[in-house]
């Protein structure tokens, strides 16, 4: 009876890690793999490779950066970014179960600035944003919320377990983002489909 307990536990434990979801990582280099389809006066707007031919959309419009993960119908259907000068970290962590990726985790360095106008290191923001990877059945991606890396020791683990459990069902332009955990005076101002 011990022995098929213990063969009953196993064989759950590794059931379990076979669906569990997993992290893979990925690098944004604007110069070696993203191609510019189009340049304006404040800005610009490349495609780049991202994870197994998902690829990464990203946009620049006066100093604010904007990020969709996946194959989305629209590049810019709603500008999604902070109201204050940001830019984003080159490292994506892709949320991925069975081989396809769900959700993606995105590091953003927002620029606050002082009372007098001036930008400060130490009142500069880190905010992990997560989005939904658009694929064809469901080709939008969107935000679905946000962690404040500067208020919470645990944002990593946190920002995973909110893609776990919001992106696979979130509803671009239906459900509005938020942030979870603390969120302290440096996170900066987030415009979504709401703003």
């Amino acid at each position: 009876m011990a022995r098929l307990t213990t063969f009953l536990a196993v064989f759950l434990v590794l059931s379990l890690s076979a669906f569990a979801a997993e992290s893979v990582y990925t690098k944004i280099d604007l110069e070696k793999s993203c191609v510019f389809h189009s340049e304006y006066e404040l800005g610009a707007s490349a495609y780049c490779e991202g994870y197994k031919g998902y690829p990464v959309h990203f946009s620049e419009g006066d100093l604010r950066h904007m990020v969709r993960f996946g194959h989305i119908a629209k590049l810019q259907d709603q500008w999604e970014s902070f109201g204050q000068f940001n830019r984003v970290n080159d490292t994506i962590e892709w949320r991925v179960k069975d081989k396809k990726p769900y959700a993606a985790i995105l590091r953003w360095f927002i620029e606050n600035s002082s009372q007098d106008g001036e930008y400060s290191k130490d009142l500069e923001g880190q905010v992990l944003v997560v989005s939904t990877v658009a694929d064809h059945s469901n080709p939008q991606s969107c935000v679905v919320g946000y962690v404040d890396a500067r208020a919470n020791d645990n944002a990593n683990d946190m920002a995973r377990k909110l893609a776990d459990e919001k992106a696979p069902t979130f509803k671009c332009g239906k459900e509005k983002p938020a942030f979870v955990g603390e969120r302290g005076p440096h996170a900066g101002s987030p415009s979504s489909y709401f703003e």
